[in-house]
């Protein structure tokens, strides 16, 4: 297998929207489904941490403490296995992580509403990996998991743009907010999804993973 091609893959644009509707869904997921509690937006978990912290409500607090710090053990998980399986031959070490993202989600879908903190937990740890593994579309620099970071690139190179007329910047702004859009779309869609099916719902973000793993093995579009 050709890992250069693999990370080829992993960098494309077709790649960074299909995990973008993921992130987007996932996100969607946990808020409606699960306590709402975010699993991408953990700027908005540490607020509401910090309000029922500082308004005595240590109890309500805990169900934002846990995703925090699944995110980080998400984080750190990911870093790991690009460090020891980055020579891998079999597979490529993101499509590793992506395999363990649907392993998570898919347990996630069983998972009762008596134990939505640890539901949320798990899609915080799965979107971190994702965030930790795939940072580049088309070599620029962003996120498919949440949009601040892409909101301001975006926007960034569209000044630019107007200022040096440069089509480099165009195209890069095109890309940020592209993936942005995607990521409403997903959120959408998962808004939706969860309220017509429930918990269950997040198996629709296993599919697009599993579309994700396999465009992967591909040499190019």
């Amino acid at each position: 297998m050709n890992i250069q091609s693999e990370t080829q893959m992993s960098d494309s644009f077709v790649n960074s929207i299909i995990l973008a509707l993921s992130g987007g869904l996932q996100d969607a997921y946990t808020y409606n489904v699960r306590s709402e509690v975010f699993a991408n937006a953990q700027t908005g978990n540490i607020v509401l941490m910090s309000q029922n912290l500082m308004s005595g409500n240590f109890a309500n607090a805990v169900e934002y403490v846990i995703p925090l710090l699944a995110f980080s053990s998400g984080i750190f998980i990911a870093e790991k296995f690009s460090h020891h399986l980055k020579n891998c031959n079999t597979l490529h070490w993101r499509q590793w992580i992506l395999m363990i993202e649907i392993l998570l989600l898919f347990i996630v879908g069983f998972i009762p509403h008596s134990m939505d903190l640890l539901a949320s937990a798990m899609v915080s740890l799965s979107c971190a990996m994702q965030v930790q593994s795939f940072r580049t579309v088309k070599g620029y620099k962003y996120s498919s998991t949440m949009c601040i970071g892409n909101l301001r690139a975006g926007t960034e190179s569209l000044s630019k743009y107007f200022r040096e007329k440069s089509h480099e910047k165009l195209i890069s702004s095109l890309h940020y907010f592209g993936i942005i859009f995607t990521f409403a779309i997903g959120a959408g869609i998962g808004g939706l999804l969860s309220l017509k099916l429930g918990i269950p719902a997040i198996w629709v973000s296993c599919i697009l993973l599993a579309a994700s793993t396999c465009l992967m093995f591909r040499e190019k579009i």
